[in-house]
């Protein structure tokens, strides 16, 4: 382990500790049942009998927290991958407080390979710069017309809310002028502070801990996502309609307008989730795939029709079948657009 390493291991060790004791049975509350004593915990634990929080990350002699805007501008996103929602970004992030705080060591919770310069450090404010990779839930179910949420959350690694509450700074939360993403638009620009509680680490854990959240809201061109899916499964199936004017007697032209079509929707809809992470629920591109193999079914069935019926009514039911099947398929696939 180099020096550096060593100089920021020191900064995160016991900086919480002055004033605390090791737990003994007078220190658990009265009147409590052995399962509440095992549920708060009855260990060695370093603890503060001062303050709110029993805690040994608390920190009793603060005299209060210290409210702290949050600003965060994004410079960049690189690498967005819709597959399992991993993603770099380059932003910059300040603290302002409202009265002296302690050194802060931000960690982003859904984070890896990040990496911070200070670029100011004074008690009232610092300033960073920032760039990393982060991971952020992926929502698919409005495919092709979804709205992805990129979020990075940054917390202190240390202190809790009864030293550092954060809040966000509308005014400071933006992107940067030439910020840009390759195949989607910018949807919203926004951000939250929450109060977060860990399950209990340890004994005595009853800290919670100021969590800052930006979101970027990433949606799709509309006019790009209907000509990739909508309109190829729409003339695949009006393609498949052709057949329904062929007569009786003319099953294999009627046949080859079905089947082949068939098959160009399952490599089309192959095509459209291959680079989809599986899902629990139906995307809306899987719902129109859903009524285009109806829509392909149900024209395949007249075809197989013909071939049980009598032979003096195939007349009547090639026009029924002309008749009806168009307009149940319109209502399939309206069903499968809208529901």
């Amino acid at each position: 382990m180099n020096e550096e390493a060593k100089s920021e291991e020191e900064d995160f060790t016991n900086l919480t500790l002055s004033g605390t004791v090791i737990q003994g049975e007078s220190d658990m509350p009265e009147g409590l049942s052995d399962e509440q004593k095992l549920s708060l915990g009855t260990g060695k634990v370093p603890i503060h009998r001062d303050g709110k929080y029993r805690s040994p990350l608390a920190n009793p002699t603060m005299g209060g927290p210290a409210t702290v805007k949050v600003g965060f501008v994004i410079s960049e996103i690189r690498a967005y991958s819709i597959s399992d929602g991993s993603f770099s970004a380059d932003f910059f992030m300040s603290f302002t407080s409202d009265k002296p705080m302690p050194k802060l060591h931000p960690v982003f919770t859904n984070g890896h390979e990040t990496e911070c310069q200070t670029v100011i450090d004074v008690e009232t404010f610092r300033f960073y710069r920032c760039s990393g990779s982060f991971t952020s839930i992926v929502d698919l179910r409005d495919y092709p017309f979804d709205t992805q949420k990129l979020d990075i959350n940054v917390e202190d690694a240390v202190y809790g809310v009864d030293t550092l509450v954060f809040v966000p700074d509308p005014n400071r939360t933006s992107l940067d002028a030439s910020f840009r993403l390759s195949g989607y638009g910018v949807a919203s620009v926004g951000a939250l502070a929450l109060k977060h509680q860990y399950p209990a680490r340890f004994d005595r854990d009853d800290l919670y801990v100021s969590r800052y959240k930006f979101t970027l809201g990433l949606d799709r061109f509309a006019q790009s996502a209907a000509f990739s899916v909508y309109v190829p499964a729409f003339i695949i199936v009006l393609i498949s309609l052709i057949g329904l004017w062929c007569p009786p007697g003319e099953l294999e032209v009627r046949s080859n307008a079905g089947a082949p079509m068939l098959a160009a929707a399952v490599l089309f809809h192959y095509s459209l989730i291959q680079s989809l992470p599986a899902t629990g629920y139906l995307t809306h591109a899987d719902k129109l795939m859903l009524g285009v193999y109806v829509s392909l079914l149900l024209n395949m069935a007249t075809t197989w029709a013909f071939m049980i019926v009598d032979e003096d009514r195939l007349d009547f039911w090639f026009r029924l079948f002309r008749a009806w099947v168009p307009p149940l398929t319109a209502l399939v696939m309206i069903a499968s657009v809208f529901v």
